[in-house]
Order: structure tokens, then C-alpha cells, then sequence
């Protein structure tokens, strides 16, 4: 298990003498102490990724292709190995830590394919005096800063993309699940991916890093996901240097169940966008508006689902609901559900955490909630589904509307092209019909309003690391 920063293919101690220590949050354990990145080790991180970039923007597209395939399959052979990194320093159950490497992994698939296809165009100028090219090269270095609860795919998302583009990165993976980051970097390396591609600088001052990181002249871009408070701080610093971003910020989703739904494939699907990684997902199921003559049935439903649903250790067998990842977790989880139960909700199942070691939270259904209660204006990040019943298609969709955040959002009914209707008029970046998943690599991932800026994924994800450039010629 490597616990030193990558920086320019060499393994290095950081410059800071105390070290990161990763906790298991199944048990409170420390199992690992990792290497602490200074602001001068995010300059130096820079300096190879831009030394690196040079050659690699130069290398056939062909080639960089099979550079990520290779990830891909290499990726793919250590399943059983990442699987058990993130399950130990996230929890999440061992069937997601899984799911999650099969996720991240393809993205190194759909982007060796996608290499070779960075379109340009070429056209006469309406004038007849000169062509216009339009080709599109490489950002340069990308700085990416990814989140806790995908310690595998959030990493991947960015870095297939970019490396498929022509650039170079610096990777600075959260403090509390640092081990994945930092053994994705390594075989990268082993899967052919040039030293100093991809450098990875764990770190315990994250502002100072982030300044230094963004501050080097060669430094282009920013890549983020998080959380929206912390994105709206980190564009702030971007613009002192007009570097573009990619952000892929909070969520506050919708789930709508009209009276003509299948129950019973709805409850299905609100388990897979509530529950699915434990709750921390950012596209998971926040608000459940059910329409009022399915709404007692729905609840119970839930209610009885979530019960069931084993919570433990992700190693145990069985387990479908992991720990949190930290004591802070529990303490705003159950903030927001004691604050939704004095307002008047009651708790069909759940409803408070569990004590013992660990951090775990009980799978809670909350029923007779208003929209005027402080857990629908809140991302939860935890496993707690608010039931919100309604009666007028408008309203719902008002209520729906009514966040800042709009990332993914779900409509389940008979009518499909009701819910088609319904989905166009929510203000969100992805909507699930009848569906309670909807994140694939070949589909473009990103949010509405203060959800983010940009998409991830698809044909256009490879276009967020490029520039467009047009050239005048005559011949």
C-alpha cells in the first residue's frame, strides 16, 4: 500500500512532517498514514506535469488511445485490490466498492475511443478571402481536487478525459481516502502512462496548496467536485487568472411519484437513488414528492425496504448500508432529521444514529414532511429519504424548482410521456425516468445553476480539456 505523493513518477515523503492519518470509519481504526503535500510540493507537481505535457500533447492520438485502454484493462485486473482500499478508508459495502471500480475503469474505455475523435472543421470564409480551420488542442495542465465519496471514479472521470486530450494533471485526492488516489496513480504508470502525467499530492492545507497549485503560470485549468460552498470559493481564486473550470458541484434531487406509478418499481428505484454507496452520492434522491393518493403506500413501502436493509462494516457480507464517513457526518445528518421531526414529520422507520464503533447512521424514512422544513432546502448526504406528499402536477414541478442546486432529479409514472413532460420543465442537468440510476460514461454527467459548470463524460466531456483554436490560411 503506497503512502508517499507521486510527483513527476518518483515516490516522495511530503514536505510536511506530519503525516495524514486515514481513518476506517466502519471503526474509528487508523489504517494508514500518508505523505502531506506542502504548497511547494503542489509547484513542484506542476513543474513535471508541465515538463511531461509537452511531449505527451505531441503524441499521436492513436497512441494515447492504447495508453487508455491499457488503464482500462489494468484497472479492471486490480478490481478485488481497489475494491478493498475504498471499502477500507470509505466503508462503502464491498458489492459497491466494486460497482465503483467497473465505473471508474471505463472511463478509460469510452476516452481511448474518444482520443481519436476530437473533431475540427474547415470551411471558406462566407467572403471567399481565406479558409477557416478550427482545431482543438490540449488545455495544458489540469489541476483536479476530488471528493471523498468516489475515491476511484471522481479521480477517473477527470483523468481519462484529460490525458485522452493531451494534457497533464495534478491530482489532490481528499484527505480521508487518500489510499485509492494514490494506488490508481501508480498503475497508471504500470499501465504506460508517461511519469509526471499524472502526479498525485495528498494534502492537510488544502487552501495554501490549491493557491500555489493555481498560482504556477502553467496551470490552465481547474477541475472540482465537491460541494457547492467550497466551489464557489475555489472560483473566486480561479478568476484572479481566468483559468477555465469544470465543476461539478452539490444536489438537492427531486424524486417524483405520480398516483399512476409502479409502486413497486418506484420504491425499487428510489432504494438505487437513495441508498445506493451508502446515501453519500451527490446525485442521490433528497426530496421524495409523492403524489397524495400513493403517498401512504409509497411511505410504508420505503419504510419497510429501508428496514430491511443490513447496515455494517462494508466488508460484512450482506451489507447494504456502510458507515458514514466521519463523526461530522452523523452530527449534520441527524441535525437535519431532528430539525424535519420537530417540524412536525414523523419517522416511518429509523430516525436517529447508531451507537457502537463506527459511524453509521440508521436508514431513516421521514413522513409527513413540509416544504417549509429545513431538510428539503438541505443536501443530506446520508440515508435519510423525506417523503413530501402533493396534489397538483405545477406545484410539485415549483417545488421541484425551488433550490439553487440542479444536478439529477427522477419522475416515475404509467405515463411516460407525462413524466417526459414533467422531466423537461424540472431544472436539473440529468433526469432519471422511471429510473432510479442514470450516471453513465457515454452520457454527459454535470448540473444546472449552482450545480456546476460544465459535463463530464460523453463526446463532450474530452471537449472540457481542450481549447478551440482557428486558424486563417490561404492556398
Amino acid at each position: 500500500m503506497q503512502t508517499q505523493m507521486l510527483i513527476g513518477g518518483k515516490w516522495l515523503d511530503g514536505s510536511d512532517p506530519n503525516r495524514i492519518a486515514v481513518l476506517n470509519p466502519a471503526n474509528g481504526d487508523v489504517i494508514a498514514e500518508v505523505a502531506a503535500g506542502t504548497p511547494a510540493d503542489a509547484t513542484a507537481a506542476v513543474d513535471a506535469a508541465d515538463t511531461a505535457q509537452r511531449s505527451w500533447a505531441a503524441t499521436a492520438p492513436r497512441v494515447r488511445s492504447e495508453v487508455l485502454r491499457n488503464c482500462w484493462q489494468t484497472l479492471i485486473d486490480h478490481t478485488e485490490e481497489l475494491a478493498g482500499l475504498i471499502t477500507a478508508e470509505h466503508g462503502k459495502p464491498t458489492a459497491d466498492a466494486k460497482g465503483e471500480i467497473a465505473y471508474a475503469a471505463e472511463f478509460f474505455r469510452w476516452n481511448a475511443e474518444e482520443a481519436v475523435r476530437i473533431d475540427g472543421t474547415i470551411k471558406t470564409a462566407p467572403s471567399g478571402a481565406h479558409k477557416i480551420i478550427v482545431h482543438h488542442p490540449p488545455v495544458g495542465v489540469v489541476v483536479m481536487v476530488t471528493p471523498w465519496n468516489f475515491p476511484a471514479a471522481m479521480i477517473t472521470r477527470k483523468v481519462a478525459p484529460a490525458l485522452a486530450a493531451g494534457n497533464a494533471c495534478v491530482i489532490k485526492p481528499p484527505k480521508e481516502t487518500p489510499l485509492t488516489a494514490l494506488r490508481i496513480g501508480e498503475l497508471l504508470e504500470e499501465a504506460g502512462v508517461p511519469a509526471g502525467l499524472v502526479n498525485v499530492v495528498p494534502t492537510q492545507s488544502s487552501g495554501s496548496w490549491f493557491d500555489a497549485a493555481t498560482e504556477h503560470r502553467a496551470t490552465r485549468m481547474v477541475s472540482f467536485t465537491g460541494s457547492t460552498e467550497v466551489g464557489r470559493v475555489l472560483l473566486k481564486r480561479c478568476a484572479d487568472r481566468v483559468l477555465k473550470t469544470g465543476m461539478e458541484l452539490g444536489g438537492n434531487a427531486p424524486f417524483i411519484v405520480f398516483n399512476d406509478a409502479d409502486i413497486e418499481a418506484a420504491v425499487e428505484g428510489a432504494i438505487v437513488a437513495k441508498m445506493r454507496h451508502s446515501a453519500e452520492v451527490c446525485t442521490a434522491a433528497n426530496r421524495m414528492f409523492v403524489e397524495a393518493g400513493v403517498a401512504d403506500e409509497f411511505t410504508d413501502r420505503l419504510a419497510a425496504a429501508m428496514g430491511a436493509m443490513k447496515v455494517g462494516p462494508g466488508t460484512e457480507e450482506g451489507v447494504t448500508c456502510g458507515p458514514m464517513i466521519n463523526a461530522g457526518a452523523i452530527e449534520t445528518i441527524d441535525g437535519l432529521v431532528q430539525g424535519a421531526l420537530a417540524a412536525g414529520a414523523t419517522a416511518a422507520v429509523g430516525g436517529a444514529p447508531i451507537d457502537g464503533p463506527g459511524f453509521f447512521y440508521a436508514p431513516t424514512v421521514l413522513g409527513d414532511v413540509t416544504m417549509e422544513s429545513p431538510i428539503t432546502k438541505e443536501e443530506i448526504f446520508g440515508p435519510v429519504a423525506p417523503v413530501i406528499p402533493f396534489t397538483d402536477t405545477d406545484t410539485v414541478i415549483d417545488w421541484a424548482n425551488d433550490t439553487e442546486m440542479g444536478l439529477a432529479s427522477y419522475v416515475f409514472s404509467g405515463d411516460v410521456a407525462r413524466a417526459m413532460s414533467v422531466g423537461e420543465r424540472i431544472h436539473a442537468g440529468m433526469v432519471g425516468i422511471n429510473r432510479g440510476a442514470m450516471s453513465d460514461p457515454a452520457a454527459p454527467f454535470g448540473g444546472m445553476k449552482q450545480s456546476g459548470l460544465g459535463r463530464e463524460g460523453a463526446h463532450e466531456g474530452i471537449f472540457e480539456f481542450c481549447e478551440t483554436q482557428y486558424i486563417a490560411a490561404n492556398w
